[in-house]
């Protein structure tokens, strides 16, 4: 039997779920800078589920050395979400453009707490909910990324 080979992987769609707050940095860091319009993000409080569709950068793209740096629009999805709530966000302005900066934990009792998603320009969603149970999803294909750079962060 012969061993895999890094050529003989191939760039595949994200299809990542977090269960806990270690599995959620991953996808905080997979969705790092993704953009979306406010119209784009939706709760359904019945089934207890909050969901984006983001315009996602690659970073986890392997052959960014080969071709501009790539976007691809993912849902990040959340269960178990009994509250939202936002700051800073102006859902009756239908043209915003909201950019995603992180995805932390904030525990409570057993395994409740809040999710907090923190945006550029000072805005921030909080979902409090039952237990941590988010999925990551690309839904396209990967597309260049306007900009054609990488994102910049002022440290």
């Amino acid at each position: 039997m012969e061993d895999a080979r890094f050529e003989d992987g191939r760039e595949t769609p994200l299809n990542l779920g977090a269960l806990d707050a270690d599995d959620l940095q991953v996808l905080s860091s997979l969705a790092q800078d993704a953009v979306f319009p406010v119209t784009e993000m939706q709760w359904d409080r019945k089934a207890r589920r909050f969901g984006l569709l983001l315009n996602r950068f690659r970073w986890e793209d392997a052959g960014a050395d080969r071709h501009a740096p790539e976007r691809v629009q993912s849902v990040l999805a959340f269960e178990n979400v009994l509250q939202v709530a936002s700051q800073g966000v102006d859902r009756a302005d239908k043209d915003v453009i909201l950019s995603l900066l992180s995805v932390t934990f904030e525990a409570g009792d057993d395994e409740a707490g809040d999710i907090l998603l923190t945006l550029a320009g000072d805005g921030a969603i909080r979902l409090a909910v039952e237990a941590i149970e988010a999925t990551l999803k690309d839904v396209t294909k990967p597309y260049v990324a306007p900009s054609k750079s990488v994102p910049k962060h002022d440290d």
